[in-house]
């Protein structure tokens, strides 16, 4: 039986301490641009940079946000993210990519994230949820044509 159960743990043993490169990515140079995209517009978006977060969405973006019943435009999105501004800070944020297909100038980048906000009354809140966002090049930048995702669980 011992002989047994060393047979076994040896191989799994192995395969979770070796796992992670398994699962492991090597991005290609137009992947490695897009997702430097992505972390710039999240980088603004923490910052309230209302103006600066809004340069990437393109201007035929329709976006849905999985708490919303309808997609929404560019001009949606800015009224939901302005007002966000004014009632909540980000504190601190992780995004983590999961796949990135770049087909010509369109891409589409599939990404965990984290992030706690803080509320008007100091408050802290973690969020977690995941987004597919759908880009296009447009001059030297990657911009949002379309998004879905949003918080996985509520406050």
């Amino acid at each position: 039986m011992k002989s047994f159960l060393k047979a076994l743990l040896v191989p799994v043993l192995f395969l979770a301490i070796t796992s992670s490169n398994v699962f492991a990515q090597e991005w290609n140079a137009a992947q490695k641009e897009v997702w430097k995209n992505v972390e710039a517009y999240w980088a603004l978006d923490a910052a309230g940079n209302l103006d600066g977060f809004m340069s990437y969405f393109h201007e035929n973006y329709i976006g849905w946000e999985i708490s919303q019943p309808m997609p929404g435009s560019k001009a949606t999105a800015r009224k939901f993210i302005e007002h966000d501004y004014k009632t909540e800070k980000t504190v601190l944020y992780d995004i983590t990519p999961a796949s990135i297909n770049v087909i010509g100038n369109v891409a589409i980048a599939n990404y965990y994230y984290t992030k706690i906000v803080k509320n008007a009354e100091g408050k802290e809140k973690t969020r977690s949820g995941r987004w597919a966002d759908v880009l296009m090049k447009q001059g030297d930048k990657w911009v949002l044509i379309g998004d879905h995702g949003g918080q996985i669980e509520k406050d």
